[in-house]
């Protein structure tokens, strides 16, 4: 299995270490830490062990790598100034599979239009990891994977995908429905992440701990939202959502981490596009529009207080 990561962050490090870990071929391609990565690698801190990753190879960009890979796996954030595509199309082959490990809902459509015919996997991580330094992740917990092929159905490249991580330590399921899957994140992404950041710096724990009520509305329109784009999310999603974040140890979301950093957050991929959803499919969602607003008005007064 030939692999290339595109987004060596604290997502991409991680898991392509542990593919690396079952023998797979893996190069990754880095900017910000090229020089990092290319000299020492990645030290990986984890609940499954301590090791350092070291890359087959180290590109700066896609147009590096000689020959295409079998899975090009994009783990950058998705926000609006990055354009995806024109970062892995040098590196995309015709039997290539693109492959997101990515936040967000309703994501897709742009790789999918400007590769038509190539294999899309949606993927999605549900994990407590951080990039704590230049060429160092920590792995707090969880870790597990879905994929599927987007918009809908499993394929052997998806199978042997999920066999891989499944050998590495983490669980990985292969999803008939991935869009759903998406839909199903978000019901506690699009509370936690904004709430982290428009509430000053709290972690997850007390978040939940003072404001149940509100995280659960919140989640409740999100649940709306994907029954009206055809996506029905189980009964019991809300509730498995609240108990696994008080089994959660007190952890900042990775939009509270990108806003603390001074870095773009996902605001528009994690919530903007459910609210949009929303209101293109009629569904009655004035809390998540109030907070998306608030997180717009927030982003705003960040880009005024650094302007000189």
């Amino acid at each position: 299995m030939k692999v290339l990561i595109v987004g060596t962050g604290a997502i991409g490090g991680f898991y392509g270490a542990l593919l690396a870990k079952q023998g797979a071929e893996v190069s990754v391609v880095c900017r910000g830490d090229y020089d990092t990565v290319k000299t020492h690698g990645i030290y990986i801190q984890s609940t499954l062990g301590e090791w350092t990753f070291q890359p087959d190879a180290v590109y700066r960009h896609a147009g590096e790598v000689p020959s295409p890979p079998d899975y090009v796996i994009l783990c950058t954030k998705v926000l609006p100034h990055v354009d995806r595509v024109a970062l892995i199309r040098e590196a995309v082959g015709p039997e290539t599979a693109i492959t997101l490990i990515q936040n967000g809902v309703e994501i897709e459509d742009e790789l999918a239009k400007a590769f038509p015919d190539n294999e899309l996997i949606s993927g999605l991580a549900f994990v407590c990891v951080s990039r704590t330094k230049s060429g160092h992740v920590w792995h707090q917990a969880y870790g597990h994977l879905m994929f599927g092929r987007y918009p809908a159905g499993i394929t052997p490249k998806v199978t042997a995908l999920c066999d891989t991580f499944n050998k590495s330590g983490i669980s990985a399921k292969a999803m008939e429905d991935i869009v759903a899957a998406r839909w199903q994140k978000c019901v506690w992404n699009a509370p936690f992440n904004p709430l982290s950041v428009l509430s000053g710096g709290l972690y997850t724990s007390d978040i939940l701990e003072n404001q149940e009520a509100f995280v659960r509305q919140l989640m409740t329109e999100v649940c709306a939202i994907a029954e009206a784009t055809g996506h029905p999310l189980p009964p019991n999603v809300i509730d498995k959502n609240i108990a696994n974040t008080y089994k959660m140890p007190p952890y900042k979301t990775s939009m509270l981490l990108d806003f603390e950093a001074g870095r773009p957050m996902e605001t528009e991929a994690i919530l903007g596009n459910a609210v949009r959803a929303g209101q293109r499919e009629g569904v009655a969602i004035p809390r998540l529009e109030s907070v998306y607003a608030l997180m717009k008005l927030r982003e705003l007064a960040r880009q005024k207080s650094t302007t000189p």
